[in-house]
């Protein structure tokens, strides 16, 4: 079942309590934490790897495409896969397969083998990330399901922020194939406590037709989309040839597949919720945000390194304040639904963002870590508001039999966001810093700038001039992106208020 929230229709267990509560709750959350995580953790660590395997870092950034890929393709398959097999089995296999498959990947002795492993990887993680959601509403009690929602949102929030930290330390201290092996433990806890505690709990089966035109359509769309979202920057987008037959290939088949779609009797994807006036302004809210948020939790690491001297390690260090308020919130977010109208709780969660943005976009290049980490912590007290609230909102007011379908096209399309917005802010960075360089060039008089000291000669001074306009051009560029990402969060705040106030409070939706 490929939702974020629990199955309309009513399931035949009780809810758990006491120890086998809490054991369940920790499995559950932790395996969403642990496939968020591998979509951020080999991105730090890639120069290591490709270096090490012998490929250009150009090659290797095959081994984040083709995990992104593969996971994007099986979220959406999740509701087929859980009718026919059950919603406990799925998960289980797909837990067991990740670790299988992380273990592979760490073990790769060439390029090839480590892009085919990730593949599978990405396959076998991507059910899991709907199904933790599903699975840990359907343990709570009814009028506290909403809390397992919240405890799913703040691992994936908190978990692209500690994929850099962990990336960059093993990267730095051990061998690079230690991103994966970390798997291997937590892996087998999840899948140990989820088989002696749920086995028990799984969903009725029914052999469910599968719509194999649809998924072979979705399957060349997500493949060719992807790849020219995260090769465009480096092949510079339309002006290569590759690039152009990767988006007309990716247009002809989302065309091909929306017609598919809407005509076929069992649709991979249910596209008949976008005439659902919140689940449509929800899902794009929520898929923009996303996007802009993602886009921030990769460009934080590459300014910290690239212009301010951090390691690896340490610009992890510098994004961790986000999940201190992230945690602390995720919970209270979650029992507040039922009492508060949903869109306010939006409005706040994108005012924060908003004001974590505008205090980035007043940094200088002198800023100091206790200035960095202050934005990052305020930014953890939006994202939880947004993610958990935008979820439910979606689907307040779909009938019960289009929950399972419009929950999971959300999931599908906040994944693709997540790549979209990574790639975007890159090519945007690049791109500004490039032309705050030659506007700063252009009325900057080195002479100036740089007076001759005795005994310095031209040739060191202008290197000396070089140097400094590149970090001035670098800070320029990021205190634009964060402005006009404070400018875009606010519109995205506003757009939230397009949606009707569910008529029941959040807590009842989907029972």
């Amino acid at each position: 079942m490929s939702a974020d929230v629990v199955e309309p229709a009513g399931r035949p267990h009780p809810p758990l309590t006491g120890a086998a509560l809490v054991l369940s709750v920790g499995a559950l959350a932790f395996a969403n934490f642990m496939v968020v995580l591998d979509t951020t953790i080999a991105n730090v660590a890639m120069p290591t790897i490709a270096g090490d395997l012998g490929v250009s870092t150009t090659e290797g950034t095959w081994i984040i495409t083709a995990y992104a890929v593969a996971e994007a393709i099986t979220v959406p398959l999740t509701g087929w896969l859980s009718r026919r097999f059950g919603e406990v089995r799925v998960f289980l296999c797909c837990a067991v397969a990740f670790v299988v498959c992380s273990v592979l990947c760490g073990l790769s002795g060439s390029l090839a083998m480590l892009v085919a492993f990730r593949i599978l990887q990405g396959f076998a993680g991507g059910p899991l990330i709907p199904l933790s959601s599903t699975l840990l509403m359907a343990i709570f009690p009814k009028e506290k399901a909403n809390t397992g929602l919240a405890i799913w949102g703040m691992t994936t929030v908190v978990a692209p922020i500690f994929g850099p930290i962990l990336g960059g330390y093993i990267s730095d201290n051990y061998h690079w194939g230690w991103i994966f092996y970390i798997n291997i433990v937590f892996g087998a806890a999840v899948g140990g406590i989820v088989w002696a505690l749920m086995r028990t709990r799984d969903t009725p089966t029914e052999r469910a037709p599968i719509d194999v035109v649809g998924l072979i359509l979705l399957v060349v769309f997500v493949s060719a989309f992807q790849t020219m979202i995260d090769k465009g920057r480096e092949l510079d987008w339309f002006s290569s040839s590759f690039i152009v037959w990767m988006a007309i290939t990716a247009f002809v088949a989302l065309v091909t597949l929306v017609i598919w779609e809407l005509t076929d009797d069992n649709p991979v994807l249910d596209l008949s919720v976008f005439g659902s006036r919140n689940w449509l302004v929800s899902t794009l809210t929520l898929g923009l945000m996303f996007g802009l948020f993602f886009g921030n939790i990769v460009l934080t690491p590459l300014w910290l390194q690239q212009m301010m001297g951090y390691t690896a390690t340490w610009a992890g260090f510098a994004t961790a304040p986000m999940g201190i308020l992230a945690v602390l919130t995720a919970p209270l977010v979650g029992r507040l639904m039922a009492r508060i109208d949903p869109r306010l709780i939006v409005t706040y969660g994108m005012t924060m963002l908003a004001l974590s943005f505008y205090m980035r976009a007043q940094f200088t290049a002198q800023a100091d870590y206790m200035s960095i980490a202050l934005a990052m912590f305020v930014l953890g007290a939006g994202v939880p508001a947004c993610l958990v609230t935008l979820t439910s909102l979606a689907v307040s007011d779909l009938p019960p039999e289009k929950i399972a379908g419009g929950a999971g096209l959300q999931n599908f399309i906040r994944v693709m966001a997540m790549a979209v917005g990574a790639s975007l802010t890159s090519t945007y960075w690049e791109n500004a810093t490039k032309e705050s360089r030659a506007n700063l060039v252009a009325i900057i008089d080195p002479a100036v700038a740089l007076p001759a000291p005795p005994g310095v000669p031209l040739e060191s001074r202008l290197a000396l001039f070089s140097k400094m306009v590149d970090a001035q051009s670098v800070m320029l560029a990021t205190n634009n992106f964060y402005a006009m990402a404070t400018g875009l969060i606010l519109v995205f705040a506003a757009a939230v208020w397009l949606a009707k106030r569910p008529s029941a409070p959040l807590k009842q939706v989907g029972h």
